[in-house]
C-alpha cells in the first residue's frame, strides 16, 4: 500500500471518522481526520414522542449508528414500540444491539440493500419508521411509499455545518492530500463548494472514495474524474476498497 503513496482525508464527524483513519493508518496510508459537520441533537423531542405514542407497531428503519445513539436519549430503544427493526448495515446493527433490540441489516448496506429485504417487500399499509438526521435516504421513503407503506421521519439528530476558509484545499495540498473519502452528496457539495477552482488536481488527479453509485454519478456530474465507489460507508467496505486500488495500482 505504501508504495502508491496514498494520503487520505476523511470528512466525516469527529467520532467515526477518527476510528477509520486509525484503521487506514494501520494499512500503511496515513490520514487527516477532518470533519465537515458536528451532530447535535434535535430539539422536536416532545414531537417524537408524541408520534410514537400514536403508532402502533411499527417497523423500525435506522439509517444510522448516530440516528440511533440519539433516538436512545429521547427515548429509550426498548421503549420504541416496533414490530421489527431494520438497520443500514452491521455498525448500526451494532449501535441497536447495545441499546438492547435486535435487528435485520441487508448485506448491501445502502438504500437499496435495504430496499432488496424480504421484510420490506411487502409493506402495503405497513406503519414504517425511518430514523434519521436532518436529511437524507430520500430514494428509501419515496420507493416504500411507491410499494403502499405509510412512512414517517423522525429526525434525532441535526448537522451543524462547520465553516472553513477557502485555503483549505491549499492546506491539503501542502499535506499531500491525493485521496478525500466522502460518505454523502451533502458531504461531496460541501467538500467540492471549497475547493480552488485554479488548481485543477483536484478534479482530474485526486483519488475519491465514495460510498455509494448515487454519490459516484454525482461526483462525475460535477467532473470528477478519478471516482471509486465503495459500495458502501462502513469502515471495511472504505478499506476494502482502498486496498483493491493499491493492489491494481
Amino acid at each position: 500500500m505504501q508504495s502508491i503513496n496514498l494520503k487520505a482525508v476523511i470528512t466525516r464527524p469527529e467520532k467515526s471518522g477518527r476510528i477509520l483513519a486509525q484503521k487506514l493508518s494501520n494499512l500503511g496510508i496515513p490520514t487527516i481526520c477532518q470533519p465537515m459537520f458536528d451532530y447535535q441533537k434535535t430539539a422536536d423531542d416532545k414531537k417524537i414522542q408524541t408520534l410514537l405514542r400514536t403508532l402502533e407497531q411499527p417497523i423500525l428503519i435506522f439509517v444510522s449508528a448516530a440516528a440511533v445513539e440519539f433516538a436512545n436519549q429521547i427515548t429509550p430503544l426498548t421503549l420504541w414500540p416496533h414490530v421489527k427493526v431494520i438497520t443500514v448495515g452491521k455498525a448500526t446493527t451494532e449501535a441497536v444491539k447495545s441499546m438492547g433490540l435486535a435487528a435485520t441489516f441487508p448485506q448491501q448496506q445502502n438504500s437499496e440493500g435495504l430496499l432488496a429485504l424480504p421484510e420490506l417487500s411487502d409493506v402495503k399499509n405497513r406503519t414504517i419508521i425511518i430514523v434519521r438526521g436532518d436529511g437524507g435516504r430520500e430514494i428509501l421513503a419515496d420507493t416504500l411509499q411507491l410499494r403502499g407503506a405509510n412512512v414517517h421521519y423522525v429526525e434525532s439528530y441535526q448537522r451543524v455545518w462547520r465553516t472553513f476558509g477557502k485555503n483549505m484545499c491549499q492546506q491539503w495540498r501542502v499535506q499531500q492530500i491525493n485521496c478525500i473519502v466522502i460518505t454523502s452528496n451533502a458531504l461531496l457539495e460541501s467538500v467540492v463548494h471549497l475547493l480552488d477552482k485554479s488548481d485543477d488536481f483536484w478534479q482530474n488527479t485526486c483519488l475519491w472514495i465514495v460510498a455509494s453509485k448515487r454519490i459516484a454519478d454525482k461526483a462525475k456530474k460535477l467532473k470528477l474524474l478519478n471516482v471509486i465507489n465503495a459500495n458502501g460507508a462502513s469502515d471495511q467496505a472504505i478499506t476494502a476498497a482502498l486496498v483493491n486500488y493499491g493492489m491494481n495500482s
